[in-house]
């Protein structure tokens, strides 16, 4: 069976620490969509790791971690996510495996993003400028290249001819602002780098791992909100961040598919443009900005902040099929006067709780719902029933709009800081 783990918002929810939280409990951590755009935090014993294209298990001994079909893979980058990581985990070829049909990030496809965000001015998406999306269009477009495909003695060929395609649009585009000859020379190394990694066929490799009953955790990157489909459109990602993308993006069947664990913060954020009805550019914004150290894990880049809004989550709670949810940085709440949650939205002059088809057209007006504050210690050491009355008002508020129960609530960054609520 494949639980899911994924996010709930946009982004940026603390899937990396959840996924290490339960990867006790799995065999395999897969990986299903995404790519080096993603930024999965963990702290434990005293360090601090980012995760881009690895799945989030591979610091635990026991656990096979897989980078998915449906992932797209910078080589350079990952051989940089492994050079950080090599210290803390020796053994890591041993439990790392990667999917031949994992599409590749070319130096190119990331110079393509730069001139395509350059060339929109004003308009621009808030691309993380990794490359993610020309890759993603090559490969839809039938055009892409992927990781099986440096194993074939033509695969400079392959190269070339891709890259030649890629050169006239960025002529077009009149971007010529980059150095491709060495960027060419740092991929060559890391393409020779990933040849000595185990590089499989993962569709096979999923099944085998089923058929032999070993529980399987599929990591989703980004969050439900991004989705090409249901997401915000076209301030979006490129692939499929819902957990029907656990199929696609790993090769299995939906009856294959068990539990699915929605992550969400107690708040919002979002990093880059697009609609955010809740968002706050004002002193509490930036409050809950300084205090949650809500900068991109992997851009470093300011996130947009807000109250958390209700009417998306639920949304997004009835795409994904959750069954248990999990909160996180509950604790960035504390000592705050009062807090608001958005309970529906008013479009037009309507009241409506449901999230329009485009909301970039709709003039979104939230309807917000106050709470008063809870005091600064939030200590789980009792349980949740020991905890401030205010705080499980909230709480309960929360999960009876949702109609999901809570399990998890996050308290801190750390492993420790995690309540398993019932």
């Amino acid at each position: 069976m494949v639980d899911v783990i994924l996010g709930l918002q946009w982004g940026d929810e603390g899937k990396g620490k959840i996924a290490d939280y339960l990867t006790p409990k799995y065999d395999v951590v897969a990986r299903f969509q995404g790519g080096p755009n993603a930024g999965h935090s963990l702290d434990f014993e005293g360090k601090k790791f980012v995760l881009n294209t690895i799945p989030s298990g591979i610091f635990r001994k026991e656990t096979i971690n897989l980078i998915g079909n449906g992932v797209v893979i910078d080589p350079v980058r990952l051989r940089e996510e492994i050079e950080r990581i090599v210290n803390e985990c020796p053994d890591y070829k041993e439990r790392l495996f990667i999917s031949q049909k994992a599409h590749l990030i070319l130096p190119t496809h990331r110079i393509l993003d730069a001139a395509s965000e350059a060339a929109k001015g004003d308009a621009k998406i808030g691309s993380t400028l990794r490359g993610i999306g020309p890759t993603y269009k090559d490969k839809i477009g039938r055009s892409g290249l992927r990781v099986g495909d440096i194993l074939d003695a033509d695969f400079k060929e392959k190269y070339q001819t891709t890259v030649a395609d890629h050169l006239k649009l960025i002529e077009f585009y009149g971007f010529t602002d980059f150095n491709l000859a060495e960027e060419e020379t740092k991929f060559y190394s890391a393409i020779e780098f990933l040849k000595t990694h185990k590089i499989i066929n993962s569709e096979y490799f999923i099944h085998d791992c089923i058929s032999q009953g070993k529980k399987i955790l599929a990591e989703g990157a980004q969050g439900s909100l991004l989705d090409i489909e249901f997401g915000t459109y076209p301030f979006v990602t490129s692939s499929n961040t819902l957990a029907g993308g656990v199929c696609t993006g790993l090769g299995v069947a939906p009856k294959h598919v068990g539990k699915v664990f929605g992550i969400f913060k107690a708040y919002c954020t979002r990093v880059g443009s697009g609609p955010f009805p809740t968002e706050l550019n004002d002193e509490t914004g930036e409050y809950l900005r300084v205090k949650g150290h809500e900068f991109g894990a992997t851009t470093g880049r300011k996130r947009r902040t807000g109250w958390i809004d209700l009417v998306a989550l639920k949304y997004t709670c009835m795409l994904n099929g959750v069954d248990e949810l999990i909160m996180m940085k509950s604790d960035v709440l504390n000592g705050m006067d009062q807090i608001a949650a958005c309970t529906a939205y008013t479009i037009n002059g309507e009241r409506s709780e449901q999230v329009p088809s485009n909301m970039c057209n709709d003039q979104i007006e939230p309807n917000l719902e106050w709470f008063p504050g809870w005091s600064e210690d939030l200590s789980h050491t009792q349980g949740f029933e020991a905890m401030d009355q205010r705080f499980r008002n909230y709480v309960h508020f929360v999960e009876n709009y949702l109609g999901t129960k809570i399990r998890v609530i996050s308290l801190g960054p750390e492993r420790e800081s995690t309540l398993v609520k019932d």
